[in-house]
């Protein structure tokens, strides 16, 4: 027996789009690769999320090898004797501080190094709060609908109804001034973000059709939910918690810069830093600009990571 033979494709002609995108997800799923490795992949390809992830490996490193690249400690005030009420050393005016000092003595190169670990472990910390949190309640309201749905939303309503910064604001102020305080703070104020956001994600999965076999199979309530509706709802919690990265270390630094972060005045985290340094900006203007730099760096990495990934996961905005 012969088998027929397929005419060949077309050599000219414009390219379909769509008939492109489905020969990505057929060869995805050829080669064994499901959902995640198809978001790695075009992670990969996306410039932004290569510099994001440059800026946020340079960040991790820096903060987690910062006993080994400090030259002083966190609070150690070597430069006092070149401390003058008018003249505060800058870049490369004294011999062994290459990024000059801030008022109080400290090497501002140690001071910006042991700065990148407090701002990670409160950006983390914090976000793992709001995401906990916020994806018990987005959970609870999913699952059980009803009355329990409408009473969790309206809570989570008038959370969104103050503003995050004085929410965070209120709470690090009712609780102390503790950099603990501050973690609580900026978590309790992304918590209403994540709830909504798993909230909506699960609604939109419960009316797919593999929940329908699911139920029709017999299976409990529960079990389709942790199980099927969950894992398939998270990955716009995953993109938002990445972007809140950002957010939480900004906030930390304006906490901070609003006294609310404890701590000695001397204490090496880029908020408490630009809040002295306002007061010397007439005499050396670089102790507040490179802490501001950095924050501003730090916020870009995360957010060009997250955004990137958002691409990489919604396959209407993916790159072709």
């Amino acid at each position: 027996m012969t088998s027929a033979m397929l005419p060949p494709a077309p050599s000219g002609g414009p390219v379909d789009d769509t008939a492109v995108d489905d020969k990505e997800l057929l060869a995805a799923k050829t080669r064994g690769g499901g959902f995640w490795r198809d978001v790695f992949r075009r992670l990969r390809r996306n410039p932004s999320a290569w510099v994001g992830g440059v800026i946020i490996g340079i960040f991790v490193l820096v903060a987690i090898f910062a006993p080994w690249l400090a030259p002083y400690g966190p609070e150690e005030l070597p430069g006092q004797q070149y401390i003058t009420p008018g003249h505060i050393p800058g870049p490369g005016e004294v011999e062994g501080f290459p990024l000059g000092l801030d008022r109080f003595g400290g090497d501002m190169l140690s001071k910006l190094i042991w700065g990148a670990r407090a701002s990670l472990v409160i950006g983390i910390v914090s976000t793992l709060v709001g995401l906990i949190g916020g994806m018990i309640l987005g959970l609870i309201a999913a699952t059980f609908g009803g009355w329990v749905d409408t009473l969790i939303m309206r809570f989570v309503d008038i959370l969104l109804s103050v503003p995050s910064l004085l929410l965070a604001v209120s709470i690090a102020a009712l609780m102390g001034q503790t950099p603990v305080a501050i973690m609580i703070a900026i978590g309790a104020a992304q918590v209403p973000i994540f709830a909504r956001l798993l909230r909506a994600s699960m609604l939109q999965q419960r009316s797919s059709d593999y929940v329908l076999s699911a139920a029709t199979l017999g299976l409990g309530r529960g079990r389709i939910t942790m199980s099927h509706v969950l894992p398939n709802a998270v990955g716009p919690v995953i993109v938002q918690a990445t972007l809140s990265l950002a957010t939480a270390v900004i906030e930390a630094a304006g906490l901070s810069y609003l006294g609310l972060g404890g701590g000695v005045p001397q204490t090496a985290e880029w908020g408490r830093m630009l809040t002295y340094a306002q007061l010397e900006l007439a005499v050396n203007p670089w102790i507040a600009i490179l802490p501001g730099i950095c924050i501003t760096v730090t916020a870009l990495g995360f957010t060009l990571l997250g955004e990137a990934l958002r691409e990489a996961m919604d396959p209407r905005t993916r790159a072709r």
